[in-house]
């Protein structure tokens, strides 16, 4: 089962070099993030023709995610992160694919920093590591994927002192990052490459992307009975290079599971 995680960033404007990474890469399930577009205007019907239904939660100029599924329909378990009944923004979506259970996020950003959207980011955060304290608590196989905004550690990131204040590499936000982490959730990119670079997003500013400095701000984070499952993934740089590209590249992993495995956990 590949599963993918790619923050389209206007899923409108950038439809064909998506339908174009979804002929080529065909993944199993997509992570959507960044639509920008309202639930009407979610290009369902372009991507059916592909093979792939999706469940989305659109928001109009901003935000909005999704997750597609080749062949085979997600079953919506929630459509936003518990915790704020006053937050409607369209940051979150879980669903049941084929037994596993997986979320899409996007992380608020945070910047600038400090101020209310740090303070937003952070608290958003903290409703996530409550959330995904209760999913894994169930011992149900979970996949968080998505753009959580944050540059884990160093080595996430070329090096540079220009984004010192950035709110993607403060020491709150990797700190709730590793938090997460505690819980027993693995980060899969990373364990598939313990050393060197991984990014999966370069700025669109400062020829970020012919200069290779870029980050990995997009991670799965694999509760303990897919862990052990996890036989590969990369990310697919080539998209980022493509003309009217995403500021990110897809990211993905390969997990060796059976075409139908409800024992797993969800249905």
């Amino acid at each position: 089962m590949k599963i993918a995680t790619f923050n389209i960033n206007n899923v409108t404007k950038r439809l064909a070099n998506l339908l174009a990474w979804l002929e080529k890469a065909k993944p199993d399930v997509v992570c959507l993030q960044e639509l920008k577009a309202d639930q009407s205007a979610f290009p369902a019907l372009a991507l059916r023709d592909l093979g792939y239904q999706a469940v989305w939660r659109g928001e109009r100029s901003w935000n909005g995610v999704a997750i597609l599924a080749r062949d085979r329909e997600p079953v919506v378990t929630r459509e936003c992160l518990p915790g704020d009944a006053d937050d409607c923004q369209a940051r979150y979506i879980e669903a049941a694919v084929n037994g596993v259970l997986i979320a899409s996020i996007y992380l608020p950003n945070g910047n600038p920093q400090p101020g209310p959207k740090f303070n937003y980011k952070l608290a958003w955060f903290e409703r996530l590591t409550k959330h995904a304290a209760e999913v894994m608590a169930a011992g149900v196989p979970v996949i968080l994927a998505g753009d959580y905004n944050v540059v884990p550690t160093t080595q996430d990131i070329y090096p540079t002192r220009s984004l010192d204040n950035n709110a993607l590499i403060q020491p709150a936000s990797r700190q709730a990052f590793a938090r997460l982490l505690t819980q027993g959730w693995t980060d899969a990119l990373r364990k598939l490459q313990p050393e060197g670079p991984l990014w999966t997003f370069w700025d669109y500013k400062r020829e970020r992307w012919p200069a290779d400095k870029g980050m990995r701000l997009d991670h799965f984070l694999l509760s303990p009975p897919l862990a052990e499952r996890l036989i590969g993934g990369g990310v697919d740089r080539w998209v980022r290079g493509e003309e009217n590209a995403s500021d990110h590249a897809p990211a993905w992993i390969v997990l060796d599971l059976p075409e139908k495995h409800d024992k797993l956990g969800v249905a």
